[in-house]
């Protein structure tokens, strides 16, 4: 029978969640109370009363195609970021749990990755992927013009994928790192001993066995890459060339805070926020269909 935890003073409690209450509320429930409320009205740029016009906003937006286009370019990065992010971080942890030679400075490197700002590390690889410096200048003295972000909306794309690919590179490498560690080495020593090569073990044991790692990092990875890509974009391309990177966060800030139209960044931030929670639910809907836990 299990006995529940319980407070024999009920001021403990109530001063020991209260905090947690407000915050939520203060950084959560209000600002989306906030949006609701903007999305269904017209806010006046420089303050002043407001006007109740109902879906106005979000039919103006819905047939705006450059808003298609943002929701698009949204899409294919999130699948092209979260594909990079987790792929590189189950191939590197695969190699570290083998424990090769180095692995402890590899374990604890490739972790590194996570712990730096989007700011700092969008502007790292401003740098690292400029045109006219590093490796990247000599590929345009051999072939000139081969690589310019500035220009070319397909390159600026790449480069915004990569950096977030990345960052979250490390965030992935630690969880399936520790995942693999959790199997029984019991199992693998087995299917060593019985012939099987590290391919084969792979593919039978380690990944049936991640399924639950692998389903978790997916739905975080493409929520963050709706969300957490605005540092990324705003120090990279601002959106540009073209609109070619303005992605439907970065869109939402630069209507809500350049363009000042308060109401359609409020209603665009809404459409972000419904679009996440239905991909969530796909994936919970049909994708763990196939996560074993047991």
């Amino acid at each position: 029978m299990e006995r529940r935890a319980y407070f024999k003073n009920r001021w403990l409690g109530a001063a020991l969640i209260v905090p947690q209450i407000l915050l939520v509320f203060t950084f959560f429930y209000w600002p989306t109370g906030q949006a609701l409320f903007w999305a269904f009205t017209l806010q006046r740029p420089w303050g002043g009363t407001s006007e109740w016009v109902g879906l106005t906003n979000f039919v103006a937006i819905l047939s705006d195609p450059f808003y298609w286009n943002s929701v698009i370019r949204s899409i294919v990065f999130a699948a092209c970021s979260t594909m990079l992010a987790m792929g590189g971080a189950l191939f590197l942890a695969l190699m570290t749990d083998r424990e090769l030679r180095g692995h402890g400075i590899s374990r604890a490197v490739l972790a590194w990755p996570y712990a730096i700002a989007a700011p700092a590390l969008a502007l790292a690889f401003r740098f690292i992927l400029a045109p006219e410096a590093g490796f990247l200048a000599y590929l345009n003295q051999i072939w000139p013009g081969v690589w310019n972000p500035a220009l070319n909306g397909t390159q600026a794309m790449i480069a915004i994928t990569i950096a977030f690919s990345w960052k979250y590179l490390g965030y992935n490498f630690i969880f399936f790192l520790s995942a693999l560690q959790s199997i029984p080495r019991s199992l693998i020593e087995a299917a060593a001993m019985d012939g099987c090569g590290p391919l084969r073990r792979m593919r039978d044991i380690q990944l049936p066995l991640l399924t639950p790692t692998i389903f978790f990092i997916l739905v975080i990875t493409i929520t963050e890459s709706f969300q957490d890509s605005f540092g990324i974009v705003d120090i990279m391309t601002e959106g540009g060339p073209d609109r070619a990177t303005e992605l439907m966060v970065y869109k939402i800030f630069f209507d809500g805070f350049k363009g000042l139209d308060y109401s359609s960044a409020a209603a665009q931030s809404i459409i972000l926020m419904i679009l996440v929670m239905f991909l969530t639910f796909i994936q919970f809907r049909f994708i763990e269909r196939r996560v074993h836990y047991r």
